[in-house]
C-alpha cells in the first residue's frame, strides 16, 4: 500500500490505472469506514482511501482542533483490507493558498437539518469533496467510482445533485450503515462518549425507529416528531432535529407519500458534549 501526502504523488501513484475507486474519510477510522474501502475494492482497478480533516466544514466551536488524528492506526487497518492508495495531504498540501473559490449546493437541500444547525457545512464538504475528486478521479479512462455511508444521509444526496448538475464523470455509492450490536450507528464521534453515554447512546436509533413506526400508523406528523424530540430530550439529550423525510428530496412528505413509503427517518441530537447522528430508510 502507498501512503502518499502532495498531489503530484498522488497522481504519480495513480497514473498505471484507469478506474480508481475512492472512499473519501476525515480518519479515526471504525469498521464503518472499512467497510466501505472493502465495498470499493470491487468497483475499480485501484482503491484510494483520503484522510484529511477539512477545516472548512468545521464551524468555528465545533471539535476541528481535537477531532482524532489517527494516521498510523488508519493506515494499518487500510492496508489489512487492501487498500491501494492512501492520500493524506497536510492543510497546505490540499489548500496551499486561501481557498476562495467555494462550492455553494443550493438552499432547498443545504440549509435543511445538519444544513440548518451547522450554516456552511455543506459549502464546506461539497468544496473539498470536490478538490478530492479533481486529485484521486481525474486520472484514467474507466469508470470513476466514490463511496460514501448512508450515515450521513444529506451529505450523501448533496454530493450526488452536486456530481449529477456539474457532469462529472463519476458514480457515486452509497454504503450501507454498520452498527454495533446494540444498533448504535458506528461513528468516530462515539469514542467522545463516557462509558455512562456509550450504554445510553441506542437511544437516539430507538427513537428513530419509533417515529418510522408511528408516522406509518398515520396522525399529525410535525406532533408525532414534536413528541419524539419531547421523549428523547426527558432522558437528557439535546435534540436538534427528529423529523421523517421524503428519500428524494429530503422534503415533508405528504400523507399519500406516508402511505406508499420511499421515506426516511432522520436524527440529530447532543448527549453530553457528544453530537450523534443516525438515520433509517423505510
Amino acid at each position: 500500500m502507498h501512503i502518499v501526502h502532495t498531489i503530484p504523488e498522488l497522481r504519480a501513484a495513480l497514473a498505471a490505472y484507469n478506474a480508481p475507486a475512492f472512499v473519501p474519510t476525515m480518519g479515526n477510522l471504525h469498521d464503518g469506514h472499512i467497510a466501505l474501502v472493502q465495498q470499493a475494492k470491487g468497483l475499480g482497478d485501484v482503491t484510494v482511501a483520503s484522510i484529511f480533516v477539512n477545516r472548512l466544514q468545521f464551524a468555528p466551536h465545533e471539535d476541528f482542533d481535537t477531532y482524532p488524528r489517527t494516521l498510523v492506526a488508519d493506515s494499518e487497518k487500510l492496508a489489512a483490507v487492501g487498500c491501494d492508495i492512501v492520500f493524506a495531504p497536510s492543510e497546505k498540501d490540499l489548500y496551499p493558498e486561501p481557498q476562495g473559490y467555494k462550492v455553494h449546493p443550493p438552499t432547498e437541500l443545504a440549509d435543511i437539518l445538519e444544513g440548518h444547525f451547522r450554516p456552511g457545512f455543506f459549502v464546506g464538504v461539497c468544496t473539498v469533496v470536490l478538490k478530492l475528486f479533481q486529485c484521486v478521479l481525474a486520472q484514467g479512462t474507466g469508470p470513476r467510482t466514490a463511496v460514501f455511508g448512508k450515515k450521513d444521509y444529506q451529505q450523501l444526496m448533496v454530493i450526488r445533485n452536486m456530481v449529477r448538475q456539474l457532469a462529472l464523470p463519476i458514480e457515486i455509492v452509497g454504503g450501507e450503515t454498520r452498527r454495533a450490536d446494540d444498533g448504535l450507528a458506528l461513528s468516530s464521534r462515539n469514542g467522545y462518549l463516557s462509558a455512562e453515554e456509550r450504554a445510553q447512546a441506542v437511544q437516539l436509533s430507538q427513537a428513530l425507529r419509533a417515529l418510522a413506526g408511528q408516522a406509518l400508523a398515520g396522525g399529525d406528523l410535525a406532533a408525532l416528531e414534536a413528541q419524539a424530540v419531547q421523549a428523547l430530550d426527558a432522558h437528557g439529550w439535546q435534540t436538534d432535529y427528529l423529523t421523517v423525510r421524503r428519500r428524494g428530496d429530503l422534503q415533508a412528505p405528504t400523507a399519500e407519500q406516508r402511505q406508499a413509503g420511499e421515506l426516511v427517518v432522520l436524527g440529530a441530537s447532543r448527549l453530553g458534549k457528544t453530537r450523534l447522528i443516525d438515520n433509517f430508510e423505510f
